[in-house]
């Protein structure tokens, strides 16, 4: 068939009904927290979307239309409002600068930070970077840092090599300055600490990059939890909801206690092979997996609404637990292709070293470092680390939920043959990447 009609459901009245299921649960929930400049700047929500969430768009001087979401508005907004004293239209420029040159907003957020760390601290002058740093937060800062990283000139070239590289090079201060702002190996902002949120330590140490998606999950409910804690105005989420959620979608109720390990590593197993499969469906991170609802009476959603969207179109019955294992399935294969690049299995499924170092002090949206007890009641997790420890029993845990072998942390034959990916395993085992039983 060619590709000019419209594609049809196979179970059209489901569908609409589910659709409409989708938008009554999400409807009225989203608070727009990204700045607004009033007769600039206005909220866009995607074509048909449930939530109409926090994407928007302004006219930038030139007339000429922009749009910036979520992290790409923070990558300049702290020291711009710093140095100008008030909200300035130069975050927007910087957001647009960055998109001009293909930068990437997470990484050069933290770089920011920590050239403003390096200059404070004197390890960085101005005349040998010639970069303007007594300037950080002005139009012209941005302007010069943007164009000579993307242009590979001076300073910038080695800039360019992303922050960890570049503090290697200029010495041991540098690299001690990391962790103010760095938090994976990709050179990435500082969102959501494994050392307060402990779900987290795996899903970073087995990615290559921030897995946003799977973190999302976690971090979404949690800190609904914590605007009710904080007494904020509309804060619906209890943590017997948290709780039902942990139930529901991470497989018990020991995820739901943040001060543990327990129940963590199959938290970390379902949040991937459910966000495997959603990003494969070209699902919204924001709106998919609906783990809360606020006009509900237990607030929180239900797991098999995506594969029951997927039977409507497809007309093929898929249930929630068919609909993970694909999503398991491309997990593997993910996993396959790091280990054939050299990722190194057991050995290349780490953190950063400080996060095991150096005591937890400050998170940005949890300044006290708040998280809920078993029992729910808030405690600090100020002064917690990853315990080393109890991090490679954590490892050892997902590996044999993964089906994996425990001790090099690669896949094994029964299991890629069960997850009928019988070419990939053959191609591990050729590469001395595989082993034949857990």
């Amino acid at each position: 068939m060619e590709g000019d009609q419209r594609p049809i459901a196979a179970d059209a009245q489901r569908l609409h009904a589910l659709s409409d299921h989708v938008v009554s649960l999400r409807k009225d929930t989203w608070k727009n927290w990204l700045g607004n400049v009033p007769g600039r700047t206005f909220l866009r929500a995607c074509y048909g979307c449930a939530s109409g969430c926090f994407r928007k768009s302004y006219q930038a001087e030139d007339n000429k239309s922009f749009k910036y979401f979520c992290q790409a508005t923070d990558v300049y907004l702290l020291p711009a409002m710093k140095y100008y004293n008030g909200w300035t239209e130069v975050p927007l420029l910087a957001t647009r600068l960055c998109d001009k040159y293909g930068l990437d907003t997470a990484s050069m957020q933290p770089m920011i930070e920590w050239l403003i760390r390096c200059y404070e601290e004197g390890v960085l002058k101005e005349k040998e970077t010639d970069l303007p740093l007594s300037k950080i937060g002005s139009s012209e800062f941005i302007e010069t840092l943007t164009s000579k990283i993307a242009y590979r000139e001076g300073f910038g070239d080695l800039l360019a090599q992303g922050t960890m590289k570049a503090a290697e090079q200029i010495g041991q201060k540098a690299q001690e300055l990391i962790s103010c702002s760095v938090l994976t190996r990709a050179n990435e902002t500082k969102d959501f600490d494994p050392r307060l949120i402990l779900t987290n330590a795996l899903l970073y140490a087995t990615e290559p990059r921030r897995p946003i998606g799977q973190l999302h999950e976690v971090v979404h409910a949690f800190l609904l939890w914590l605007n009710r804690i904080k007494g904020e105005e509309d804060a619906f989420f209890t943590f017997d909801d948290l709780r039902t959620v942990a139930v529901n979608f991470w497989g018990s109720e020991a995820a739901a206690d943040f001060t543990t390990y327990e129940g963590k590593a199959l938290a970390v197993k379902k949040i991937q092979d459910r966000t495997y499969a959603k990003e494969s469906l070209i699902l919204c991170d924001f709106l998919w997996p609906i783990i809360w609802v606020r006009f509900a009476e237990d607030h929180t959603g239900d797991p098999t609404l995506e594969s029951q969207i997927v039977t409507a179109i497809t007309g093929r019955d898929i249930d929630e637990q068919e609909l993970n294992r694909i999503g398991e399935r491309i997990y593997n294969l993910h996993r396959a292709i790091l280990l054939r690049d050299g990722w190194g299995g057991r050995k290349g499924d780490k953190l950063l070293d400080y996060l095991h170092d150096e005591s937890l002090q400050y998170n940005r949206f949890d300044e006290d470092c708040i998280v809920p007890d078993k029992n729910g009641k808030p405690v600090s997790r100020k002064g917690a680390k990853v315990e080393r420890d109890e991090f490679e029993r954590l490892k050892s845990e997902y590996y044999e939920l993964r089906g994996w072998d425990e001790e090099s942390g690669l896949p094994t034959k029964k299991n890629l043959n069960k997850l009928q990916i019988t070419d990939v395993a053959d191609d591990l085992d050729q590469r001395n990447l595989l082993r034949l039983t857990a």
